[in-house]
């Protein structure tokens, strides 16, 4: 057996040790070793193999995959297809994902020469990612080693030397070896008394915890879309303009689960000298949070069963209802479908143990005033990925996490025109290809809106905002659409939309959702009014 196909089984053994099962392959010469060993090892029902052509979509269908819980790796060939991957991993390292990346490389020899396709690839992430160069002496159990105490994204460098075709037949199998296991220290939780004003901000993957303190203890949960926890009594659809009044001046204590980042106020009320801030640590690569801190633990508990006043929540309670009603009340009377209100739809349709995946800028935060009110134990699983919060391979990470869900009730994507455009490589799959049941829904402004909402949109820049921020495209995504034989639907109405929402055909669709971007500026300012 030739060295290159010896190392690469190895690799590919010691993966399925390490209990990769989802494997995305993109071509190319240098990887040849890598391809064939995963393909004997999806031909044996070990692992299942996903092709794509373009090594950025490829990273982040991995990274779907693995943010619902099935551990995937991407696979490239060298030179800058590995550049290609950094999206990916930087969002990975933030989130806390373990994503795993294998780089075919040439052999060391040819390092700092002009050889074809040669380039720098060691710790190509730099901290972004656990760091492994292979040669043709390495084994399974280096590889495991690397694996194993992963918490974030690990980098296998694999050196390839010709020949790179494989000899012989292979049956492969996961490798002998022990795979490392993570020692941890035992947790260290704080106790809470109650008493100071307090409230629970529930960031991305902020998890169950915070809800169960919020309740337990009577505290208003402001939790965002991705928290999972975004569910139960005591959250508050409309925390974000209700910070702006006089509930959010009485704050005086906030424990923060997660990694909040959809919401100014919010960060303003982090920021504030007179609130007091207890965080859970979370997952990333920066885990230090960018506000003061004055305790930060693993959890945290009541020192007592005793719940605190329940005048405080209820007084928030009260006034979300009202300003919940009011907020219903102005969409409904806009002439013309508004992204909130394509929010609140797709909300609406997400059923008990469905799948919500949803892009970055103005979809996340319209979402976030609109969620339907969800009961405890719905299953519903709605992801983002707000490591970086970047709009990179959207579309690669929800058809990621379709595939790897397969329990889904429903799997629905909720995304922006540009989030769209950004990732359209993702809707192009291969005939042998599988393709997952999902919808998804484009809130279409022509262009980015959510600078209107923001310093860049003041009167002061008008001649210059569409050129710098605006960037309207004209985009034709029926025509887009059906150059990847995707199925595609433009609605302008909220009856349309949800009654395309109530009715999936399976497989791939696009739900195009047209909506105004010349009154974006103006309808946030009139939602932001009704909190004085």
């Amino acid at each position: 057996m030739n060295d290159s196909t010896r190392l690469a089984r190895e690799v590919v053994a010691a993966l399925l040790a390490a209990d990769v099962r989802e494997v995305v392959l993109a071509p190319g010469s240098r990887n040849a070793p890598l391809s064939f060993a995963v393909h004997d090892a999806a031909q044996a029902g070990l692992l299942r193999l996903h092709t794509r052509t373009d090594e950025r979509t490829a990273a982040f269908l991995a990274l779907g995959l693995t943010k619902v819980g099935s551990r995937a790796a991407v696979i490239c060939t060298s030179g800058t297809a590995v550049a290609n991957l950094h999206p990916a991993v930087m969002e990975a390292a933030h989130a806390g994902v373990r994503l795993v990346v294998v780089t075919a490389d040439r052999p060391a020899r040819l390092r700092g020469t002009g050889a074809n396709q040669t380039t720098d690839q060691i710790d190509a992430y730099g901290d972004a990612a656990a760091f492994l160069d292979l040669d043709a002496s390495a084994s399974a159990q280096e590889v495991c080693d690397a694996l194993g105490p992963a918490e974030g994204p690990v980098h296998l460098n694999v050196q390839l030397d010709d020949p790179l075709m494989p000899d012989g037949e292979w049956r492969p199998a996961p490798a002998d070896v022990r795979v490392a296991s993570v020692i941890q220290d035992a947790p260290r939780r704080l106790e809470l008394d109650l008493g100071p004003r307090t409230v629970v901000v529930a960031g991305d993957d902020a998890g169950p915890p915070a809800r169960v303190l919020a309740e337990k203890a009577g505290w208003p949960l402001l939790a965002e879309p991705s928290s999972g926890c975004r569910t139960g009594d005591a959250v508050i659809r409309t925390y974000r303009l209700l910070l702006a009044g006089d509930l959010g001046r009485k704050v005086e204590r906030v424990v923060v689960f997660g990694h909040p980042t959809l919401s100014r106020p919010v960060s303003r009320l982090l920021a504030r000298d007179d609130v007091e801030v207890v965080a859970v640590r979370h997952a990333g690569i920066w885990a230090e949070r960018p506000f003061p801190v004055v305790a930060e633990a693993d959890g945290v508990r009541l020192a007592g069963d005793v719940v605190d006043d329940p005048s405080w929540l209820e007084e928030w309670r009260a006034a979300d209802r009202t300003v919940s009603r009011d907020l219903d009340r102005l969409l409904a009377a806009e002439p013309d479908l508004t992204p909130h209100e394509v929010a609140g739809a797709v909300s609406r349709a997400l059923p008990r143990q469905g799948l919500l995946v949803v892009g970055a800028s103005n979809p996340i935060r319209d979402l976030d005033l609109m969620v339907a009110p969800y009961e405890v134990g719905g299953r519903r699983k709605v992801i983002a990925n707000r490591g970086l919060a970047g709009i990179d391979g959207t579309i690669s990470s929800a058809i990621g996490a379709a595939l790897g869900r397969p329990q889904s009730s429903r799997a629905i994507a909720l995304v922006g025109d540009v989030t769209f455009l950004h990732d359209t490589t993702g809707l192009f799959l291969g005939p042998r290809e599988e393709r997952p049941d999902l919808t998804i829904v484009v809130v279409n402004d022509d262009g980015g809106s959510i600078f209107a909402t923001l310093e860049q949109g003041a009167p002061a820049y008008a001649d210059r905002f569409d050129t710098l921020f605006g960037t309207p495209h004209g985009v034709d995504l029926a025509s887009l659409c059906a150059a990847a034989r995707v199925p595609h639907l433009r609605v302008t109405g909220l009856p349309e939309l949800e009654q395309a929402l109530a009715m999936p055909n399976g497989g791939i669709e696009v739900v195009e959702a047209r909506v105004r971007r010349d009154n974006r500026a103006d309808l946030d300012k009139r939602i932001r009014a009704l909190v004085l």
